[in-house]
C-alpha cells in the first residue's frame, strides 16, 4: 500500500476502488481496526490537538477528503490519486456490504436519524444487512455509563463494519479509544452521511463537490453553525500548507 508524508499527516494514496479493495481485506482480517479521512478542518486540528494526532498516528487507513487537498499535493508535487470523503466513501462501502454479506451498524446523529438512514439504505442495496443503530446523547462521550451501553449493543450483534457520525474530532477519538472494547473488523469515521442518507440534510450537487465548494454550500445550508469553521478555522491552511511545503 502507497502511503506518503503529506503536510502534518501521512496520507494512503488509494483510488476510491483500491481503498474498497483494502476495507474488504480488514473486514476479512478481522482485526479491530479504523478509517480516517483527512480534510481541512483535520489538518488545521491536527497542527495542535495531541490526542488527534495520536488517532492519526494509529490508524488503519487515511483517505483523503476534500479537493483542497487534492489540489495543495499537486502543487506540492506530491499528487493524491483521488478524492476520497467519508461521504462518497459510505455508500460504496454499503454497496460491498451487501454485495459481500457484511454486517454494518450505524452510530451517530440525532434520535431516529440513524434508523430512517438505515431504511433507505436498505432500499438502495438489495441484501444489505444493517443489524442496528443508535443515536447517542448530547455530551455522551463524558458518560461512562452510555458508552459501555453502546459497546454492549455493538459488541452483541457483531457488526463487520461500524459507522460512525458523531461529527470531528469526537468521531475518531471515540474509534481510537474504544477499539480493543469495540471488536469490531473496520469502523469508519463518516460525519454527516448518516444524515445525507436519511435525507435530513441535502448534499451538495456533484458540480459542487468536484469544483472544491461542497463547503460553500453547507456554509449557505447552514451559516450560523459553519461560519467560524469555515471562515476562520480553516483559513489556517494558507499557513499550514506553506509551513510544510
Amino acid at each position: 500500500m502507497s502511503r506518503i508524508t503529506f503536510l502534518n499527516t501521512e496520507i494512503d494514496n488509494l483510488t476510491m476502488s483500491e481503498a474498497i479493495g483494502e476495507i474488504d481485506k480488514l473486514v476479512i482480517n478481522r482485526k479491530p481496526s479504523y478509517i480516517v479521512t483527512p480534510n481541512v478542518d483535520h489538518i488545521v486540528k491536527l497542527e495542535k490537538d495531541e490526542e488527534f494526532k495520536e488517532v492519526y498516528k494509529n490508524a488503519d487507513l487515511i483517505l483523503t477528503d476534500g479537493m483542497p487537498l487534492i489540489w495543495i499535493s499537486k502543487m506540492k508535487s506530491t499528487p493524491i490519486k483521488e478524492k476520497v470523503s467519508g461521504s462518497d466513501l459510505f455508500p460504496k462501502v454499503c454497496e460491498l456490504a451487501a454485495k459481500k454479506g457484511h454486517k454494518i451498524f450505524l452510530l451517530g446523529a440525532a434520535e431516529g436519524v440513524a434508523a430512517k438512514a438505515a431504511e433507505n439504505l436498505k432500499k438502495k442495496y438489495a441484501g444489505l444487512n444493517i443489524v442496528g443503530t443508535y443515536s447517542p446523547s448530547y455530551g455522551f462521550e463524558k458518560k461512562e455509563d452510555e458508552i459501555e451501553k453502546i459497546i454492549k449493543i455493538i459488541n452483541e450483534v457483531k457488526p463487520d463494519i461500524l459507522a460512525v457520525g458523531l461529527g470531528a474530532p469526537k468521531q475518531e477519538k471515540f474509534l481510537y479509544k474504544y477499539r480493543e472494547k469495540l471488536k469490531v473488523p473496520v469502523s469508519l469515521a463518516i460525519g454527516a452521511s448518516i444524515d445525507f442518507e436519511a435525507g435530513n440534510i441535502e448534499r451538495a450537487p456533484v458540480f459542487m463537490q468536484k469544483c472544491g465548494l461542497e463547503w460553500f454550500y453547507r456554509l449557505c445550508k447552514e451559516p450560523k453553525r459553519m461560519f467560524k469553521r469555515y471562515l476562520v478555522d480553516d483559513l489556517k491552511i494558507f499557513y499550514i500548507a506553506l509551513k510544510y511545503f
